[in-house]
């Protein structure tokens, strides 16, 4: 086959084709050309499967590498500038605005994605309705994942026993080897039931068959508790999830493909995946176990309308204990938001009437390169506020370091609409954050939303001040404390259940050098890196030694204990704050260390005044205070945490040329200690 560039007809399309005989599969010497020829073959069979779906795409540019040294590969949602104005596209709203996916309705669509080294095709298990927006699922699926040392033999194992509950509500599923290592279960479904619905009849059917073969299943994505099992992966019915399109080959060693199954074939013991050209095989032989759930037009602009009245709920017992008789009744009942309260340390939702428990983050020791590099990754230190996020019943709340809940400050985070997750319940832990001009991370800024109550402030202010909010550990899930899992296995679990998730929530990378974290971090004027043992559990509350903050900025954690009157233009105003850190060795317990006057905006200056007038006091509440600095000093209750840069300490420990920069409501006094 010619190496060059090419121009084929397909159709009423002409498309440009490129380096055929570059070889994408080394292990086979499978060929661009050979991946292009597979797709616009297998057309007749693939296209009813997606038709009508947006596709997200997964590219291999340098092909798929073999076992021993895979290539990268990355997701590609939006479709690119360049694409062929003949695709079709329709748009999806993100958080960052809308994205047009492409919609595969062609042979011609399918050899340009090919081309452009579009291995995989994901599709979700809804189509767009007639008027262009996001339709109901008509498919429910269950990803069938064996664990290590799991065969794929026990997974069709599993395949039919979940084929026996299915068809006893009604539903005829279809098997598809995923091509990769488990099996796909897709049943046909009215279109007429929303995906957090078909989200908790499968989560439902799941647990059933967890609990009926605890030897053999379960129904929770933690990695270490699916070892010798099936895991039954119901969470793939999110409307933001997507699946491996069936007849899509896979990005894998070998050419294989997510290929449907005749249930016959599910009781061979040697059942094994299918390669591509076996699967076109199959499928030109007229064999194709998919045509029942894909029976519509291929090249249909749109599905088809839901019916105008919702069918009837099809009730689970006696085949699911414990169920709701309806698809999706206990989700409907818990899933608006909670009524306001009074309480900032309102208990976290419950589950099957059990509150969570409400976690305190764990702490960082200080640490240096030297003795941080032995450790294991580096994370970048992000300059905003710790928060601990509990997602469950469809909601996602918010606690401070110190459990206040804060929720209500942050909706682009926690609203109705607001990112959530493709599981039933998680517990994270990460950073809110706010970024400036330059796109850096800002505690100034986000000074303007960490003190706001009031509904009104907060709307304004989310328009004038959007947060971020970086992930970086997982603390519970499904009902397990995965705390005394390794960090790495919490990682993973993390990414997995994050992966579809748009921002303003994000799980950013890790650096395996220590060194290039903190070269990265220095060149974007960042505060530093935090650098984790791999192997370190989570210590709710504590620190380790395992978990080391090295710090590229001086920043300390001070008590604001008193104000110096200003003068000039900052008559009747704060001039200056005494602050203080602690020291059990004195009288007070406390210690000074100076003042602050630069560093403050006109509204930190008043919103600092507001909330130190109620504190005024008679007397000083710390030892050691100049004569100078005391003489027309304004004492307060030393209640107040704030934070400041500052270049170096002087030799009786008085901050050097600090500079405020803000408060820290997540801090108690007794939590501030000396940072060097």
């Amino acid at each position: 086959m010619a190496d060059g560039p090419q121009i084929v007809r397909i159709g009423d399309r002409r498309l440009r084709v490129t380096n055929l005989d570059k070889v994408v599969y080394p292990e086979t010497g499978t060929t661009k050309g050979e991946v292009i020829d597979y797709y616009a073959r297998i057309a007749p069979v693939l296209l009813p499967a997606v038709a009508g779906r947006p596709v997200t795409r997964k590219r291999w540019v340098e092909g798929v590498g073999t076992a021993a040294d895979p290539q990268g590969s990355f997701f590609a949602k939006q479709l690119e500038p360049g694409a062929p104005s003949w695709i079709r596209r329709l748009p999806i709203p993100h958080s960052g605005g809308a994205k047009e996916y492409p919609l595969v309705d062609e042979v011609a669509t399918l050899v340009w994605m090919a081309q452009v080294a579009a291995i995989e095709l994901h599709i979700p298990q809804w189509r767009f309705a007639p008027d262009g927006g996001r339709g109901d699922p008509d498919r429910l699926v269950l990803d069938l994942d064996p664990g290590p040392g799991v065969t794929l033999a026990q997974c069709a194992e599993v395949a039919l026993i979940a084929r026996g509950i299915l068809a006893g509500m009604g539903l005829d599923p279809v098997p598809v080897t995923s091509g990769s290592k488990g099996i796909h279960l897709y049943a046909a479904l009215p279109g007429d039931r929303t995906s957090d619905e078909i989200s908790t009849i499968a989560h439902a059917l799941a647990r059933a068959i967890e609990t009926d073969h605890p030897a053999l299943v379960t129904s929770v994505m933690t990695k270490t508790l699916r070892a010798g099992k099936v895991f039954l992966d119901w969470s793939q019915n999110n409307g933001k999830k997507t699946t491996i399109a069936p007849y899509s080959l896979r990005g894998r060693p070998q050419p294989w493909v997510a290929a449907p199954r005749a249930w016959e074939e599910l009781e061979d013991p040697d059942l094994r995946q299918l390669r591509f050209d076996e699967v076109l095989e199959r499928a030109e032989s007229g064999m194709d176990p998919f045509a029942a759930l894909s029976a519509h037009d291929p090249l249909a602009a749109t599905a088809p309308p839901p019916s105008p009245a919702r069918a009837p709920i099809p009730t689970l017992r006696p085949q699911i204990r414990g169920a709701d008789s309806g698809f999706g009744a206990r989700h409907a009942a818990g899933s608006g938001p909670a009524a306001p309260q009074n309480d900032e340390m309102r208990p976290e939702p419950a589950v099957d009437g059990a509150p969570l428990p409400v976690y305190a983050p764990m702490l960082a020791e200080h640490g240096t390169p030297g003795t941080a590099r032995g450790l294991g990754w580096a994370e970048i230190k992000w300059d905003g506020i710790r928060a601990i996020g509990t997602w469950s019943g469809g909601r996602f709340r918010l606690r401070g370091r110190n459990g206040t809940d804060i929720t209500d400050r942050y909706p682009e985070l926690t609203a109705d609409g607001a990112p959530g997750f493709a599981v039933g319940e998680a517990v994270v832990d990460g950073e809110i954050i706010a970024f400036d001009a330059a796109g850096r991370p800002s505690f100034s800024r986000l000074q303007d939303r960490m003190h706001l109550t009031r509904a009104r402030e907060i709307e304004r202010e989310v328009i004038r001040t959007p947060v971020r909010y970086h992930l970086f550990d997982l603390l519970r899930l499904e009902g397990h404390d995965v705390t005394g899992l390794p960090l790495r296995d919490r990682r993973e679990l993390l990414e997995r259940i994050a992966a579809d998730l748009p921002a303003p929530v994000v799980v950013p990378p890790v650096f395996d050098d220590v060194d290039a974290a903190l070269a990265t971090s220095s060149a974007l004027d960042l505060e530093g890196v935090v650098v984790k043992d791999p192997a370190s559990g989570y210590i709710p509350g504590g620190r380790s030694p395992r978990w080391l903050k090295i710090k590229l900025t001086r920043a300390q954690e001070v008590v604001v204990v008193g104000i110096r009157p200003g003068r000039g233009d900052r008559a009747g105003r704060i001039g200056s704050l005494l602050l203080a850190i602690p020291d059990p060795t004195l009288p007070s317990g406390l210690s000074y260390v100076g003042r602050v006057g630069t560093g403050f905006t006109d509204r930190a200056l008043r919103d600092l005044g507001a909330l130190l007038d109620p504190l005024r006091t008679d007397a000083p509440a710390v030892d050691g205070v100049p004569e100078a600095d005391a003489s027309d000093a304004l004492w307060v209750r030393p209640e107040l945490v704030g934070e400041v840069e500052f270049s170096n300490w002087t030799p009786d420990r008085v901050l050097r040329h600090s500079r405020w920069r803000g408060l820290r409501p997540d801090k108690t006094p007794d939590e501030v200690v000396v940072e060097g």
